[in-house]
């Protein structure tokens, strides 16, 4: 797949986004289960569209690894996800028991408050791919060396888009789910209190039994709770209270 063909899809995928949002908000508001439902299905119908090239992209920017690897398939997770959740309700939908509206209503808040942060993901990596798809242009038609200036003000906007990234995460993490915050924080003190000064995020994820500890975990450091260094490759962290 050349330049062209990867702008094109990022196109379609961006028409495709903007196409779903406008269907979501129409999910708000009072509405039959009839109604309802047939919101559902077009989001469906959208977010299987969008799935399917956001996969196509991801098979084709996964062979040049680093950034334009990373973007798409954090790009490709988000749409997975969307789809789930939305197949969720609508498997729910249909039940007129209590314990079936229940569950429904859970996995409706769970459908709203994953879109909140789900909107921001997709444009952002949608907007970040096209930049680094446009740099592949230049690449390919120049093949002089990019001033090294202008590669150091690169990798600094990346670094300072990531650490924003992260803590949007952990904002929205803080208001959907304040337990899981406490929870990591209450696991990663405990493991310090068993004589493990600096500690991985899958120990804190397993005694902590909240998934993706290191989203937290990397929020934490960023508000300065917690400390984090790097070991192996891999990040280490370190609670500020402990000691």
């Amino acid at each position: 797949m050349d330049v062209d063909e990867l702008r094109s899809l990022l196109g379609e995928l961006e028409k495709l986004h903007s196409r779903f949002e406008s269907k979501f908000s129409e999910l708000y508001g009072e509405k039959s289960v009839e109604e309802l439902e047939a919101v559902l299905r077009s989001l469906h119908e959208l977010s299987a569209e969008k799935l399917e090239r956001a996969s196509s992209l991801y098979r084709e920017l996964a062979k040049f690894g680093g950034r334009l690897e990373e973007l798409s398939k954090e790009l490709y997770k988000n749409e997975h996800q969307m789809k789930f959740r939305i197949e969720e309700v609508l498997s729910l939908l249909r039940g007129d028991d209590f314990n079936s509206r229940a569950r429904l209503k859970a996995s409706f808040d769970r459908l709203v408050q994953f879109h909140r942060l789900y909107d921001y993901a997709v444009r952002k990596a949608i907007g970040e791919l096209s930049a680094e798809v446009e740099g592949l242009a230049f690449l390919g038609e120049n093949h002089k060396k990019v001033p090294v200036g202008i590669l150091e003000e690169i990798h600094r906007t990346r670094y300072l888009e990531e650490r924003l990234d992260s803590l949007v995460r952990f904002v929205y993490r803080l208001y959907a789910h304040p337990s899981d915050v406490h929870r990591v924080e209450r696991a990663l003190l405990e493991w310090h209190s068993k004589g493990l000064l600096w500690v991985e995020a899958r120990n804190v994820e397993k005694l902590s039994g909240v998934r993706d500890a290191e989203e937290i975990l990397e929020g934490l450091a960023l508000i300065g709770v917690v400390e984090k260094k790097m070991r192996g490759g891999e990040g280490v962290y370190r609670h500020r209270a402990y000691g």
